[in-house]
């Protein structure tokens, strides 16, 4: 895996998730070793202590069986310091009972924040914007999502887009718009004339023509 100390340049979908060191709320760790095995959903906010980030914060919480059950590992970021990162874990658990239980990187130094461009100056040059970033157990980048610092995440895209991802590498499949787990997924098109006329005769297929087919799994 790439070193933190070799680019700052952004990473991209299909990319090998940039390695780094880091302190974080539950002990210092390596990416490339945290978790070995599992996929994992690194995500930043702007800051501790402000509201869009605590409600967020919180839905990542509050599906902690949901991601442990597909797999997943969580680990957030922003750019506080591991003393702000304890107060706020401890005041959001005092004043509404959400522990956040995943570990909460303290990127003072802004290191990880520039490798996975995650500092937009347009948006803010202290604060990371609100990224995601899907990683599957290759370390391979599988997806990205950015959001400004004024609008918070979807939790139920978050999930849904994890279980796609999932369900796409089994199943070797690709998803509709609005896909969701149990609805049709699209059979891969044909490639030759001879795929195309199977595909033509195959009547177990609901098809919108050959190169539009769905099955239900």
């Amino acid at each position: 895996m790439e070193t933190i100390e070799n680019t700052y340049s952004m990473p991209r979908i299909g990319d090998v998730a940039p390695d780094f060191e880091a302190v974080t709320t539950t002990g210092k760790i390596k990416f490339s070793d945290f978790e070995p095995g599992k996929w994992k959903i690194l995500f930043s906010h702007p800051a501790d202590f402000t509201p869009v980030c605590t409600t967020e914060m919180s839905g990542f919480a509050l599906e902690k069986d949901t991601f442990d059950g597909l797999h997943t590992a969580l680990i957030g970021l922003s750019i506080d310091s591991i003393h702000s990162h304890l107060a706020w874990v401890n005041n959001v658990d005092e004043k509404t009972g959400v522990y956040f239980q995943f570990p909460i990187i303290a990127d003072l130094d802004m290191k990880v924040s520039k490798f996975y461009g995650m500092l937009q100056p347009n948006e803010s040059e202290t604060a990371a914007v609100r990224a995601v970033f899907f990683i599957d157990p290759n370390h391979k980048i599988r997806l990205i999502m950015y959001y400004p610092l004024n609008v918070g995440r979807n939790m139920e895209e978050i999930v849904r887009a994890l279980k796609a991802l999932q369900f796409s590498d089994e199943h070797k499949v690709a998803m509709p718009l609005n896909w969701k787990p149990g609805e049709p997924v699209i059979v891969p098109p044909p490639k030759t004339l001879g795929e195309m006329k199977e595909r033509i005769e195959d009547d177990s297929l609901d098809k919108v023509d050959f190169y539009l087919a769905k099955k239900t799994i």
